[in-house]
């Protein structure tokens, strides 16, 4: 097995089964401390996706590809990521209703979970072929923006009268779709590696439509001074994270 393969399935196991054991992990502390983490943790997701975006995966589609061919890609995946939110519904039980129905909630929110852990699964492998140092990149931006989302997906299997036993093992188990979808397209982009330039455009704008048409909008529901400079701040810090280990390496 060589080195590439065997960091992409470590990343793979810590973007997903990591992320999970982690956000179950965060979710003993109570109260305010678990709010602030949960809060604090997104902000920095939105930070370290555009920085992986704009720094890592959109420069090297670039350099692999005709710009304008990149950058309609790029494009098409924004406007296909927001038809797939619409039909899978990503963010089940947001609405002030979502306490009716929450358990014909939770299939929903295992799917969509599932399908979108493959995603990440595909684009942590399209990054690790690339090179190493975008692999890191990448998957640092999934871990931070996965925890925060797994928080809130445990909590919602719970309030549907799951065990936490059965609620950690259900979202274990989703999680592990990156992980099998991760393995299968590194083999296929590493037989075609034609596919390369088009999987890294396509995980850009993953990254992008998830910081600008999901968080972002998020953190303005929140309109106090203090609150705003954390966002500025934590935004700066994860988009900072990304360029430091850009020009490092």
């Amino acid at each position: 097995m060589s080195l590439e393969l065997k960091l992409t399935v470590v990343a793979l196991i810590s973007g997903s089964v990591g992320s999970v054991a982690i956000a179950s992990l965060l979710l003993l502390f109570r109260g305010v401390i678990m709010e602030r983490i949960y809060t604090w943790l997104a902000y920095m997701a939105g930070g370290t996706l555009l920085g992986a975006a704009f720094f890592g995966m959109i420069p090297k589609a670039l350099s692999l590809m005709d710009t304008n061919q990149t950058m309609q890609l790029i494009l098409a995946g924004i406007f296909f990521f927001f038809i797939l939110e619409k039909l899978i519904l990503w963010h089940t039980c947001r609405n002030k209703n979502c306490e009716r129905h929450i358990h014909t909630a939770v299939p929903m929110i295992l799917i969509g979970d599932a399908f979108h852990n493959a995603i990440d699964g595909i684009v942590i492998a399209a990054s690790f072929l690339s090179s190493i140092e975008m692999g890191l990149v990448v998957t640092l931006s999934v871990i931070f923006h996965e925890i925060p989302q797994e928080m809130g997906d445990f909590s919602i299997l719970l309030k549907s009268g799951l065990s936490k036993k059965k609620a950690l093992w259900y979202n274990m188990l989703s999680g592990s779709s990156a992980i099998l979808a991760g393995i299968l397209a590194y083999f296929f982009m590493q037989w075609m590696e034609c596919f390369i330039p088009y999987a890294l455009t396509f995980s850009a704008a993953s990254f992008l439509y998830i910081a600008l048409a999901d968080l972002i909008p998020e953190m303005h529901k929140k309109t106090k001074i203090s609150e705003s400079v954390v966002q500025i701040m934590l935004i700066f810090i994860g988009i900072s994270i990304i360029y430091l280990i850009r020009l490092i390496h």
